[in-house]
């Protein structure tokens, strides 16, 4: 009877600690329809990815607002970070605020963020570590030497176009 009380335990611990999938709750945005990840947020005042550029290179500092852009690729291993295609090839890294949160490793298409923006440098040994989660091969991870000034992203909140 204490062994069948201790595998019953054992399993509803097993099973409660099971990883948090974010919700894909539709939203509709004027025509289009978004799946929500993370906290729902206003849309009535959504920079575009250039205007952000202009806006922040001003300022020069973080900055609390909603942005609209293209995924460019996400993390093939949880769907823990992406990057937003900008300008002159340049991207934007999106990270969730307090890993609170992933988005679908498949994802792709037009998104919103809300949270924070600012200029960072990565450095080469996060460079490598993103690289790997995004598959490259050992040459192209090696072939990284320098770190990298970056615009980046801390998101609480995420719609992806269905």
């Amino acid at each position: 009877m204490k062994n069948q009380l201790l595998i019953l335990f054992t399993l509803i611990f097993l099973f409660s600690c099971k990883e948090k999938h974010s919700s894909r709750t539709p939203v509709q945005v004027q025509s289009m329809t978004y799946n929500l990840y993370g906290d729902a947020f206003e849309t009535d005042a959504v920079l575009s990815l250039d205007e952000l550029s202009q806006k922040i290179e001003k300022i020069g500092d973080t900055l609390q607002l909603t942005l609209k852009g293209t995924i460019k690729e996400v993390c093939t291993k949880k769907g823990c970070w992406m990057t937003l295609s900008m300008e002159n090839d340049s991207e934007m890294m999106v990270r969730f605020k307090d890993y609170g949160f992933f988005v679908p490793l498949d994802a792709s298409g037009e998104v919103l963020i809300h949270g924070k923006a600012f200029i960072s440098e990565t450095s080469v040994d996060d460079l490598r570590h993103y690289a790997e989660d995004a598959g490259a091969s050992d040459d192209e991870i090696a072939a990284i030497t320098t770190p990298k000034t970056s615009y980046n992203f801390e998101a609480d909140g995420v719609l992806i176009s269905q």
